[in-house]
């Protein structure tokens, strides 16, 4: 396997061009199972996921194209790739694809829209809690489609004429529960309703996407979502929204290091509870017309405590990559993980640096040192990894992160754009 090697100590400083949101991406590219016309989207990431994807979106019969650069394209920008899912061939997802990506469990919410049938393995992913497909089903029975479980497949299906308008009422805020209950609802008769709904930035992408190929939604960005279901949608022309996880991760980076960063394409108010957390340390933030500016002198790092929250509250997504942050702060922070119960896989790894981390129960508490020193560590999930390399920039010596799989599912060229900025690092091949 490959791994990272990284020699810590140097400031950032330069531009990092923000990709495209990941966890916009994959919900988007489902999107082009609800209807036979082409969907085009603008700026998908070049991750691991989005390629497991493109294999299972196949698998149904999707015709998948990438186009090439356009003359005077920055070459930040991400791919253009148009899905045409003409004639659905297979409306079974199966265990060898599914059980690689979570997300990929979310087509059940199209192929019951569209086909009214769908046979689904339980998902795979990270092993950072038990994430659940309860609230999946739960949505979807209420909108008539009868569930059972066999040989660890979900198998859907829709009653005779579609599935039907209905209010959906979560019990917890879910972001793929709300993003598989929206597309289904968009071709399902009459109104649905989704209450408790999940208010992501990238729910708001994919809804406007929804949108713009026929379907009828109101209330997006908000936690009520009404969709009035139409017979077809059609074709479209969509943007993947910039990365607000890549955005924070690069932004706490810079804060590490010191230096002078700017996050090309951010759009900071799509993590801004993260951005008042982040100043509250001591970093400078200053939004300007094409991104955000993140600079940090040299008078240290200030310990703060956070809570991890839904949209619009603090990301879980960050939590890792703010605890390296907080092991080399002026002081004590704790932090209170609240949507996932295992996501504290990372605490071990950053102990090897030398890092001061207790954990009881849901709080982690984080006394910060004014050094840590560089070690072998190992990946743990996608978002903890990038959590190692935030650490390793700052340590003392060299440290090589193994494992780094689960950082190629989500960040893309990670290496490239550091080194580009002055960190000392590279890419190992296994």
């Amino acid at each position: 396997m490959d791994r990272i090697r990284l020699v810590g100590g140097n400031q950032l400083n330069g531009e990092i061009a923000i990709s495209g949101a990941k966890n916009a991406a994959l919900p988007l590219m489902i999107s082009s199972l609800l209807t036979d016309e082409p969907l085009v989207l603008h700026n998908v990431p070049r991750l691991a996921d989005v390629k497991q994807l493109e294999r299972i979106l196949e698998n149904h019969g999707v015709d998948i194209a990438v186009h090439g650069r356009r003359r005077g394209e920055d070459e930040g920008v991400g791919q253009r790739m148009t899905f045409h899912a003409a004639d659905i061939v297979d409306t079974t997802a199966p265990y060898d694809l599914v059980s690689k990506m979570r997300a990929s469990f979310w087509v059940i919410g199209p192929l019951l829209a569209r086909c009214h049938e769908a046979r689904v393995s339980l998902p795979g992913g990270c092993a950072i809690g038990t994430r659940p497909v309860d609230l999946f089903l739960f949505g979807l029975q209420a909108l008539g489609a009868e569930i059972d479980i066999d040989e660890g497949y979900v198998v859907a299906r829709a009653p005779k004429g579609g599935l039907v308008g209905a209010t959906v009422a979560f019990s917890k805020v879910s972001v793929g529960a709300t993003h598989t209950i929206l597309m289904a609802a968009t071709l399902a008769k009459g109104k649905t309703v989704i209450e408790n709904a999940a208010q992501e930035p990238e729910i708001t992408n994919v809804a406007e996407c929804l949108v713009a190929m026929g379907a009828k939604i109101s209330g997006i960005g908000t936690r009520t979502l009404t969709i009035e279901g139409v017979e077809r949608l059609h074709g479209a022309t969509v943007e993947v929204i910039p990365d607000r996880i890549e955005t924070g991760t690069f932004a706490m980076a810079a804060a590490m290091t010191g230096g002078d960063v700017l996050l090309k394409g951010a759009r900071p108010e799509h993590l801004q509870a993260a951005l008042d957390i982040l100043a509250r340390t001591g970093t400078e933030l200053i939004a300007e017309a094409d991104g955000l500016r993140v600079r940090r002198n040299g008078k240290g790092i200030q310990a703060v405590d956070v809570e991890t929250d839904p949209f619009p509250g603090f990301p879980t997504d960050l939590q890792a990559q703010f605890m390296a942050l907080m092991t080399m702060s002026n002081g004590t922070s704790q932090i209170r993980e609240t949507i996932f119960e295992n996501r504290y896989m990372h605490v071990a790894e950053l102990v090897r640096f030398g890092a001061d981390i207790s954990v009881n129960g849901q709080v982690a508490t984080i006394t910060g040192k004014p050094q840590l020193k560089g070690a072998q560590v190992m990946a743990t999930d996608l978002r903890a990894s990038v959590s190692l390399v935030i650490a390793g920039l700052a340590a003392k010596g060299e440290t090589v992160v193994n494992r780094i799989y689960h950082l190629d599912r989500g960040f893309e060229r990670l290496e490239d754009k550091l080194s580009r900025c002055g960190a000392e690092i590279e890419r190992l091949a296994g």
